[in-house]
């Protein structure tokens, strides 16, 4: 197994990228959120790796964290969720958003993103449910600081008044929430909930 690699990028064309190491070039498969933090080609890069070996390919897929390539592993552990669709996830939100989608069981967020129906985001949340230490989220190689962002910190804040986890997704899933801030959708999702 290629637990890492520590080299330099030769290469770029999103998703894969080529780092050589000591003479030779491996071919690595990124989520996006690895390939925009990528540096100039030439510099030195060191990826997190998981090596996937099937009848027909080996490949060779890199992460920028630990906490990334962890969550890349456990969602290939799913049945149903291949390297693509891990990739996909990784590319569309953080490990600490899938954790929050997982921990408030927000299939409405799941199912944006490419590849992910409905029953997959259910299976999602389901499997992964026991995976993810619901109570610590903190920092360290398993747990994950959550980042904020107004969605969330609404969740968060509707949920601690007492609302079931999945009554507020139906109440933001139904909502437009861009550019507003948390109280905004505080009181919007509260009104909704009055009527």
């Amino acid at each position: 197994m290629i637990g890492s690699l520590r080299g330099k990028l030769t290469a770029k064309h999103a998703p894969q990228i080529i780092v050589e190491c000591q003479g030779v070039g491996y071919e690595v498969e990124t989520p996006m959120s690895t390939f925009l933090n990528l540096p100039s080609i030439g510099e030195d890069l060191f990826l997190h790796t998981h090596l996937l070996v099937r009848e027909d390919a080996q490949i060779l897929y890199g992460f920028s964290s630990e906490n990334e390539r962890s969550l890349f592993r456990t969602v290939l552990r799913i049945s149903g969720v291949g390297a693509k669709m891990g990739l996909a996830i990784l590319s569309a939100m953080s490990v600490s958003d899938f954790h929050r989608c997982v921990r408030y069981e927000d299939a409405a967020m799941l199912v944006k993103i490419p590849g992910v129906g409905k029953k997959t985001a259910e299976r999602l949340i389901i499997e992964m449910r026991d995976k993810i230490d619901k109570t610590d989220i903190g920092s360290g190689t398993t747990k994950v600081a959550i980042e904020a962002n107004p969605r969330s910190e609404a969740v968060d804040a509707l949920v601690t008044l007492g609302y079931k986890a999945n009554e507020v997704n139906k109440l933001i899933g139904a909502m437009d929430v861009d550019g507003k801030s948390a109280e905004d959708i505080i009181r919007l999702a509260l009104r909704q909930a009055a009527q």
